[in-house]
């Protein structure tokens, strides 16, 4: 999408999810034409005039103050996520245009970084980078992350990548809506934050493709990507349904790598003496076991190929999991 057209339709999508209640503008029973807020209306509640911000949301943030642009994200109510966003807009704004996005360079995890992960024992851990790629895990995150490394569909058109990819998972691999209870949620999310990091770096040409991609082959996708949502990921609760361990309700944590741009550590963990405990720990004992093999079987997957990490080979599940009722599975185009 072009610059100026993601900055207006993200400035309008913002303001009409602000009702005049929520903005303390008296209403008097009048007919409104929008939703939400009218133009003059964010204006005058960011101090600028109707021009000025009429000029803003048809996309020209170049040279605006970061006061101006704070101004505009109080009237509209922005959230963290949202504040950041419209700063990363006016930033790549203002930047020198590129005349064909880029390829990034290869991501490898750093072997300190493996080491930590497979030091870390009872606790799921996985290392993932902005574009939702799935970079390394240790063994238990394998384990618990096995539907989507051995996913033929989280690799891209023919397996164009050898990476698994969690995005390209949920929207175009059927049991992602068997393996995530909360399928709509997490879809929801996923896509919010590429949304997040779409702004934040618009010449990653492996996240323009990536988003290209799953915008033709998923109308699920596209309905969500054409909300412009943003959501900055950090802590929380995720279910999953998994074919060996069952029904997991685990909570997660993100760390930050500095020194590796655009690489996070997600750890999964459960709570002391709770069924998922149990099943979580049955996990850890099944992936460490050795394997059998079956001719149905997958092929063993490295987490961090080329870049290393901890490998689990392919094996027939064992024990596995109830399908959970009444749960419906996305329809996926």
């Amino acid at each position: 999408m072009d610059r100026k057209e993601e900055i207006r339709e993200f400035l309008i999508s913002r303001r009409a999810k602000i009702s005049p209640d929520q903005a303390r503008i008296p209403n008097y029973g009048e007919l409104r034409r929008v939703p939400g807020l009218r133009r003059e209306e964010v204006a005058e509640l960011a101090g600028v005039s109707t021009d000025y911000y009429t000029r803003l949301e048809r996309g020209s943030l170049r040279g605006v103050s970061d006061s101006v642009l704070e101004a505009v994200a109080s009237a509209l109510q922005l959230d963290d996520a949202e504040r950041a966003h419209l700063m990363d807009l006016a930033r790549t704004a203002n930047a020198p245009s590129r005349r064909t996005p880029r390829r990034p360079p290869q991501q490898r995890v750093r072997p300190g970084v493996l080491r930590l992960l497979d030091g870390m024992t009872g606790v799921a851990a996985i290392v993932q980078n902005g574009r939702s790629d799935l970079l390394a895990a240790n063994q238990l995150g394998l384990a618990l992350y096995g539907p989507v490394f051995t996913s033929v569909a989280s690799l891209g058109p023919e397996g164009s990548t050898r990476r698994p990819n969690q995005a390209r998972y949920l929207f175009l691999d059927l049991g992602a809506g068997d393996f995530y209870p909360d399928w709509n949620a997490i879809a929801a999310t996923t896509v919010a934050m590429l949304r997040l990091e779409s702004g934040r770096d618009p010449h990653d040409r492996a996240l323009n493709e990536l988003i290209g991609e799953l915008t033709t082959r998923s109308g699920l996708f596209a309905g969500l990507w054409a909300g412009h949502d943003v959501r900055i990921h950090t802590t929380g609760t995720k279910r999953f349904h998994h074919p060996v361990a069952g029904d997991l309700s685990l909570q997660f944590e993100t760390l930050d790598l500095p020194g590796d741009e655009g690489q996070t550590v997600f750890t999964f963990s459960a709570e002391p003496g709770s069924a998922s405990e149990n099943a979580l720990a049955f996990l850890a004992s099944w992936a460490a076991a050795p394997s059998t093999p079956t001719d149905s079987a997958p092929e063993t997957t490295t987490a961090g190929d080329p870049a290393g990490g901890s490998t689990l080979p392919g094996r027939a599940p064992a024990q596995p999991g109830t399908r959970n009722p009444g749960k419906t599975e996305p329809t996926h185009d």
